[in-house]
């Protein structure tokens, strides 16, 4: 169980700072035990340690590192009950949700484990001396990517688990050869200790340097922003608010010395309807978009919050369908009572817009920090008038934008900031009209899907949980799937290194057996 302790490389430490308690959303209460917020003084403790670890975790092995994501994953496994239920005591989430959420946790580590067994990350190319080429001859060049250094991880407050302490961030930094300090999300302090100690012991089991990991507890203003400037930090992944992400960017880009910041913010996550979908099934989108809508409160990040249609019959029965499963949604708990109260502030603001008709409120809530669904509408004109409409309302609330006609679903698109998700429902006669939208989603969103529903990311390959800013400050990467790891690693070019000094992976021979590109060629050579 939770003790309320910090972790700075392997040791216990309770914070001398402000006393804090989780608190159960679902009843108000507060839970024990008590933490400590930490300050620059652990700061400085453990970002001396991750520097010092940096330096032989770096130099460890795609078979190591998947040694450690492993231990990590079987770490949690080993907690068992305990962890969903304290999870649950301090989010209010379904147990349900949590335990899938832990198995999304433990599995992103072993998927993150398979990368780094695989080798590919390593991105050797190989380019043989060519001295007898003229005019002039090639020297022997050999590239490969190399850890960033240790990283800052934040801890989201939606996501105790999948996006906290040993989640996606921690797993691809870790994968990458990077040390991590992570300051836990004050939601859930207990969740985050039991993780915590799960990847400490794994860090120790594994032989490996204490300081490659750390848990840090305090405010983001404090502790946050001196993790983020202390020099020996040299990337950050972020999860949270916009004001959050922007906040830690600018103290990160006002170092002598800027490093990179990863981090995912807002996004209304637009879902297209075109004219063939609600003709051939408008009343089961209307069902299918509520269901999305109120989908864990509405606390997704790719939570449909933005409706855009042509007017007429078909939308109508859409709406007429939407509202009344709206109007039949339960409130269900929000995660924190702040986050509660600013959703509906959130909700009344937008309400109060000019012109906005509220369609649909969910049933009443009768008990604390409930999230009582909204369904509102307004048209394109208005949209496009109004940046205020644009803005995120973090829950179960959407707005529906009635257009004209096709194009002016072009131009509501063309008007749209950057998202992660983009949602099309099409069917084979909107094809022309989706082939003049495609190309504006592409710049505006990182994953585009068709006729389904934007809640929900799959942990793959080739997923896309990014997209233009302000849904993230830099739009290159992903934060869930396997192309993660690359936010972490920067390339280096060898030009004439004696073979014997050579790393492994650009080393004659392929003694790890990795894919690389050499001369041009892409193999296991």
């Amino acid at each position: 169980m939770p003790t309320g302790n910090m972790i700075i490389a392997g040791t216990p430490v309770f914070g001398g700072g402000k006393r804090v308690r989780a608190v159960d959303p679902s009843t108000g209460a507060e839970l024990e035990p008590e933490f400590g917020h930490g300050g620059a003084a652990e700061v400085e403790q453990a970002c001396a340690a991750a520097h010092e670890a940096f330096a032989v975790y770096r130099e460890t092995g795609g078979e190591q590192r998947a040694r450690l994501l492993e231990a990590i994953a079987d770490g949690i496994e080993a907690i068992g009950p305990a962890l969903v239920d304290r999870a649950h005591a301090e989010t209010g989430l379904p147990t349900a949700r949590l335990t899938g959420e832990r198995a999304r946790t433990t599995g992103q580590l072993r998927l993150f484990a398979e990368v780094a067994r695989e080798g590919s990350w390593a991105g050797a190319r190989i380019d043989p001396a060519l001295p007898d080429r003229t005019p002039l001859p090639r020297a022997d060049i050999r590239q490969r990517k190399v850890a960033l250094g240790p990283v800052a991880v934040f801890g989201s407050s939606n996501f105790p688990l999948a996006f906290s302490v040993a989640g996606g961030d921690t797993a691809s930094a870790l994968a990458a050869g990077c040390p991590v300090v992570v300051k836990a999300h004050d939601a859930h302090p207990g969740t985050s200790e039991m993780v915590g100690r799960a990847v400490a012991q794994a860090v120790a089991a594994c032989g490996l340097p204490a300081g490659t990991f750390s848990l840090l507890f305090g405010s983001g203003p404090g502790l946050g922003t001196a993790l983020v400037t202390d020099p020996r930090i040299q990337a950050v992944g972020f999860t949270g608010s916009r004001s959050g992400g922007l906040a830690l960017a600018a103290a990160a880009a006002a170092r002598p010395r800027p490093i990179p910041v990863h981090a995912e913010m807002s996004s209304v996550n637009p879902v297209f309807l075109l004219p063939g979908a609600l003709a051939e099934r408008a009343g089961q989108l209307g069902a299918e978009f509520a269901g999305s809508l109120t989908l864990g409160s509405g606390q997704f990040c790719t939570n449909p919050g933005l409706v855009i249609a042509v007017d007429g019959p078909g939308l109508d029965a859409f709406l007429e369908s939407a509202a009344e499963a709206v109007a039949r949604t339960e409130p269900t708990t929000m995660l924190t009572p702040g986050i509660a109260s600013a959703y509906d502030e959130g909700v009344s603001a937008l309400a109060a817009q000019e012109p906005v008709s509220v369609l649909a409120r969910g049933r009443e809530s009768a008990q604390p920090n409930g999230c009582r669904a909204a369904l509102l509408s307004t048209s394109a004109k208005s949209f496009l008038d109004s940046d205020a409409l644009q803005q995120e309302v973090f829950g179960s609330c959407s707005l529906v934008v009635r257009c004209a006609d096709v194009a002016q679903v072009l131009a509501v698109a063309e008007a749209l900031e950057g998202q992660l998700t983009a949602t099309v429902h099409a069917t084979e006669q909107d094809h022309e009209q989706v082939a003049d939208l495609l190309p504006v989603l592409e710049q505006r969103a990182g994953r585009i899907l068709f006729n389904g529903w934007p809640t929900g990311v799959e942990v793959g390959h080739a997923m896309v949980h990014g997209g233009p800013f302000p849904s993230t400050s830099d739009s290159r990467t992903t934060s869930v799937g396997t192309l993660a790891i690359e936010r972490f690693l920067r390339p280096v070019a060898y030009q004439d290194v004696p073979p014997a000094l050579l790393p492994r992976a650009v080393a004659d021979g392929n003694p790890d057996g990795i894919w690389r590109r050499v001369d041009g060629e892409l193999g296991k050579h």
